[in-house]
């Protein structure tokens, strides 16, 4: 919601303000679709050319995100912290071979199933399996498993990065385009020298219209949601930071209240649980 405001509040400043100067707005109108086609249709066309397939889709899957409020919430870490918290002291009390059950089909497990918002998230849910997986065969040290974690998380890292910079490179690029639309319309207007002043006058403003099309397109669209879709992105990788952060102080030895307030510690202090919360709500769910 906060997205179309700004977007509305964006526009209507810059187009109220020429209006309420005086400005023709007819002129911006009537050349804004062919504008548009010139400037998008070009910088579309180097976008599918400057990016692998791969890179497209997750860009086509990532832009609605932008609509969307984040699901990363203080209640969503608390429920990711509980989570950690049970399937840790049932490894305590029964050994790490007690979860090896719910480790192998967490859709199944009751632990998993008790937390319906991060139990059921397919990353969340496959990220911390595999390395209790490695925590329960006992093969690998704790430095040994960090490292791994380390590996996974930068791989993440860079796949979500991938559509942000392609938006971010396309942001650039519009301007450029914006320039191309609008020496077209120069080199349109050069060959229309004989026609009345009035003609010419009206032919220069719409291929002005280009330049201001692109740049106003770049900064004003297309730069913010690449910065936004990059903060989202941020929180994405936070999660499993904490998550990281958690199993590894329990392998090196702390209890689970102390493990999961490792991980509490690495989030952002927006959606930070407090410890009174973090425990009310972990007692709340035994």
């Amino acid at each position: 919601m906060i997205v179309i405001v700004g977007y509305v509040v964006s526009m209507g400043c810059i187009f109220g303000v020429y209006v309420f100067h005086g400005g023709n707005i007819k002129v911006i109108l009537e050349a804004l679709p062919f504008e548009l086609i010139t400037i998008f249709g070009g910088a579309l066309g180097a976008f599918a050319v400057n990016n692998q397939p791969k890179v497209l889709k997750a860009t086509i899957a990532l832009i609605p995100q932008a609509l969307k409020s984040s699901k990363y919430t203080k209640a969503r870490y608390l429920e990711l912290l509980a989570l950690l918290y049970d399937i840790l002291q049932k490894a305590r009390k029964e050994g790490l071979m007690a979860i090896e059950k719910d480790v192998e089909s967490p859709h199944e497990s009751t632990v998993f199933q008790k937390f319906p918002s991060v139990g059921n998230d397919h990353h969340v849910v496959e990220f911390m399996t595999d390395y209790l997986r490695m925590m329960v065969s006992g093969n690998l040290n704790a430095h040994e498993i960090e490292s791994l974690m380390d590996s996974e998380i930068e791989t993440h890292h860079q796949e979500a990065h991938a559509p942000v910079a392609a938006i971010t490179r396309l942001a650039g690029a519009l301007p450029a385009f914006g320039i191309v639309a609008a020496v077209l319309g120069v080199v349109n207007t050069m060959g229309s020298v004989g026609q009345p002043p009035a003609v010419l006058g009206g032919m220069i403003a719409s291929a002005l219209v280009g330049t201001f099309l692109g740049i106003l397109l770049a900064y004003g669209v297309v730069e913010p949601l690449g910065g936004l879709l990059e903060q989202k992105m941020e929180d994405s990788a936070k999660e499993l930071q904490c998550i990281k952060t958690t199993l590894l102080a329990s392998m090196q030895g702390y209890n689970p209240t102390t493990a999961i307030e490792f991980g509490r510690k690495v989030l952002f202090s927006t959606e930070r649980p407090s410890f009174i919360e973090l425990e009310g709500h972990v007692r709340g769910k035994k």
